[in-house]
């Protein structure tokens, strides 16, 4: 099993927090110009184009942690935990809006949310609290290898995205 109950519901948890701020962000400019419509094709189209992004970037990360790694359960459960919970941070201020992350801001309390959420979760392995939810510290190799990975699919979604809207009006 990938993660243990405890680990998936803080996984829940860790990665619910910025998403409770999405509320008071801000909102691009001419996405409230004029009144809009819910476009069910639209959302069926987002929904299927990131979630096979997430889903490679899964695979992605369980074949570093398996085979490139070769990590005990314990270490593979941590390496996803964090993973898992810093891209879904990160991922949502990219999806947030049709700009570039760079060109459109997100508001205060949802960037400040995902920055407590993204290091709170870098450092609960090296607390007490990862004994009580079966993480342990991971070697530096780890770390890099996950930062890594999490670089490339915060880039990958960031250009996918470009791709999506120059391809789908909404």
């Amino acid at each position: 099993m990938p993660l243990l109950p405890s680990q998936i519901l803080l996984t829940n948890l860790l990665t619910d927090f910025p998403e409770l701020t999405i509320a008071t962000d801000r909102v691009d400019r001419e996405l409230v110009n004029k009144p809009r419509r819910m476009d069910i094709k639209f959302i069926r189209n987002f929904m299927i184009v990131f979630g096979l992004l997430s889903s490679i970037f899964d695979y992605l990360t369980f074949g570093a942690l398996l085979l490139l790694l070769h990590d005990q359960p314990e270490q593979f459960r941590t390496g996803w935990f964090l993973e898992s919970v810093i891209s879904a941070s990160l991922v949502v201020l990219v999806v947030r809006t049709r700009q570039s992350i760079f060109n459109s801001k997100p508001g205060k309390y949802l960037l400040m949310a995902t920055l407590a959420t993204i290091g709170v979760t870098i450092i609960i392995p090296w607390t007490p609290l990862a004994r009580l939810f079966g993480f342990q510290p991971l070697p530096l190799s780890f770390v890099l290898v996950l930062g890594a990975i999490v670089v490339f699919y915060v880039t990958a979604a960031e250009n996918v995205k470009r791709v999506f809207y120059n391809h789908v009006k909404f």
